[in-house]
């Protein structure tokens, strides 16, 4: 595919908003992808580093096996990933411990807009769809009340992680962030980005790495040949984790409650988060 300058910008600033909400347990960069119309690249991108492309690496064809990857796509756009995460860690923690109720209400916006727009590209709503649609929101919402456990610190267990919460992260939805924390490494893998540890990174990637190209050639699969009762599923995936993105709380961080405070800056930040959704899928539809 034949891209020019500004194409690959536009690529690497949707990486940048991928990276951005990955950092926030509750919110997938797999929203992000599927919204702005690259998530399905996405996948093929990743599952086309396999045992064939690699040979060619081995081999020498670098040239052909960049070709075969759509290596220009990948790179800008994990690019921008790296970019987002790195520059923005410190930020959206910063800003989780003290303004949480303005963020959540952001990405809350963000979130049930994506719904809406994701939920357009099923061609016809039927039982199967319609159940599909059930079952994703139940997994998901389960997924958000679950307890968050204790869990080792060896790097055996940190390569794990990266390998369970790359395949979250890809499912819009479900955030590979909050699967860390369900893991009880959020904060762990946080520290070590803010830190710049870079072997807990490199193991984390590592974990990653293998996570995602084994993955994605399912999501791959059953997008090609059960279409609609996938993005049903996966609609329900990001229905089911708005439990986890209210942004009112009680006391203890987890029950959600009606809103009791910063309500009109809350629905402020909702309404400008469903609008940025909205701009960028007219944007990707041009």
């Amino acid at each position: 595919m034949n891209r020019s300058l500004k194409d690959y910008a536009l690529i690497m600033l949707k990486g940048i908003g991928m990276g951005a909400v990955d950092v926030v347990p509750g919110v997938s960069g797999g929203t992000i992808a599927l919204i702005v119309g690259i998530y399905e690249e996405l996948l093929d991108s990743i599952k086309s580093i396999n045992g064939s492309s690699l040979k060619l690496f081995f081999t020498g064809k670098i040239a052909a096996f960049w070709k075969a990857i759509n290596g220009n796509f990948l790179l800008t756009l994990v690019s921008g990933v790296a970019i987002s995460i790195f520059s923005l860690a410190k930020l959206i923690t910063y800003l989780l411990e003290t303004q949480p109720v303005l963020v959540w209400s952001f990405f809350f916006g963000l979130v049930l807009a994506s719904i809406l727009f994701v939920a357009k590209d099923i061609k016809k709503w039927d039982w199967k769809t319609i159940l599909s649609f059930i079952i994703g929101t139940i997994i998901a919402f389960y997924i958000t009340v679950a307890t968050p456990a204790e869990t080792p610190n060896g790097l055996w267990f940190i390569f794990l992680c990266g390998a369970i919460a790359i395949c979250a992260m890809i499912l819009p939805g479900i955030s590979g962030s909050f699967v860390l924390v369900l893991l009880g490494k959020y904060y762990y893998v946080m520290e070590a980005v803010k830190n710049l540890d870079i072997i807990i990174i490199f193991v984390f990637i590592c974990g990653a790495v293998i996570g995602i190209t084994s993955f994605s050639r399912l999501l791959s699969y059953l997008l090609r040949r059960l279409h609609d009762i996938t993005i049903a599923a996966l609609a329900g995936f990001m229905l089911g984790s708005l439990n986890k993105v209210w942004p009112w709380k009680a006391e203890d961080a987890i029950s959600n409650i009606l809103p009791d405070k910063l309500i009109w800056e809350g629905a402020g930040l909702m309404i400008l988060g469903f609008a940025i959704v909205y701009f960028l899928e007219k944007l990707s539809g041009k």
